[in-house]
């Protein structure tokens, strides 16, 4: 009960200070983003009317920023996240439920892929350790270390330039309209290739390499030494012992790359055109959308602590050891 109390402050007291950092950060961001707007549609507006927006968008002089501050908790209990600029006047809340389903079913979908291939890969080539799967390591190395939009840009000349097999602009044909049939979904899923695999090619070599390192680790252990000793199949021994107990660092690093899967991968769906969220937050920002900027910032850091707490719970439920009061 203890562990769970702290837990619990944890949680609220980062929940806050995520919001006021959502709530500050912008607003030190140099512009007028009423302007902005005005500018953008070219609006000849009375001062009345100027005066309306900033109102509206709760940047009113009048009111001091305490009392902007108090407004914004105010609406975020309501549910409310404020009108885009961007996209005025659609409200916030609508802009992230048409994004948001594009970047968890692609970044989604491609961290699962990557951490299950990567962990199997690296457990395999931790406990074969001096053999000719030490060859692989330096592949692994390079691809971990090259930024991944660099991939992105060479999956696209061979794919989408050179042999020309698979679009690389968008996320489902132009003319196409959304709709749940096979025509659609197909498009969506060439259009989703070449940036799932540049994702699962750029951060499954990360997972390679640590869990090969942690599977190096534990091969020495001596349970890993009383189970040969019973004569345990191999198999057996590397699933059951040692990878069982590798793993566990591994947990806690996916549950933070699925919290930060809503967030998207902001330069690959530029790369791409893709439009995710991550893709969206990039315009908010050139747009000086402090509403848009505000609820896509909430949603990841909602989304990072919620993993926290999975993946303590996970934890605690593959290594037992985890659950004795402190």
């Amino acid at each position: 009960m203890k562990n769970l109390a702290r837990k619990a402050i944890f949680f609220l007291v980062t929940a806050w200070a995520a919001v006021t950092l959502n709530f500050f950060v912008p607003r030190l961001m140099p512009g007028d983003p009423v302007q902005s707007l005005l500018t953008r549609y070219q609006g000849q507006m009375s001062t009345d009317a100027i005066h309306s927006l900033y109102v509206l968008f709760g940047l009113d002089e009048q009111s001091s920023l305490w009392q902007q501050y108090l407004d914004y908790w105010g609406q975020l209990f309501r549910g409310d996240l404020g009108i885009s600029f961007y996209q005025f006047p659609t409200p916030v809340t609508s802009i992230i439920a048409q994004t948001l389903p594009w970047t968890i079913g692609l970044v989604g979908v491609a961290t699962v892929i990557s951490f299950l291939l990567g962990t199997s890969i690296g457990a395999y080539l931790g406990w074969r350790r001096g053999t000719w799967a030490d060859l692989l390591i330096p592949l692994t190395t390079f691809f971990s270390s090259v930024p991944y939009f660099w991939i992105g840009l060479i999956v696209i000349t061979l794919f989408g330039v050179i042999w020309q097999v698979l679009p690389f602009y968008g996320s489902y044909d132009p003319g196409l309209i959304p709709y749940p049939d096979w025509m659609f979904i197909s498009s969506v899923i060439e259009h989703g290739i070449l940036p799932a695999l540049t994702i699962v090619l750029s951060s499954m070599a990360g997972w390679i390499l640590s869990m090969r390192n942690m599977m190096v680790t534990v091969s020495s252990e001596d349970y890993v030494t009383v189970a040969h000793a019973k004569g345990l199949p191999e198999r057996q021994v590397m699933t059951g012992y040692a990878a069982r107990n590798a793993v566990l660092p591994q947990i806690s690093g996916f549950a933070l790359s699925l919290g930060f899967v809503v967030g998207g991968t902001l330069v690959m769906e530029q790369v791409f055109s893709y439009q995710g969220i991550g893709f969206m937050l990039f315009k908010a920002v050139g747009a000086k959308d402090y509403p848009l900027m505000q609820g896509i910032f909430l949603i990841i850091t909602l989304s990072v602590l919620v993993a926290n707490i999975l993946a303590d719970i996970v934890y605690t439920i593959l290594d037992p050891r985890t659950r004795k009061e402190s």
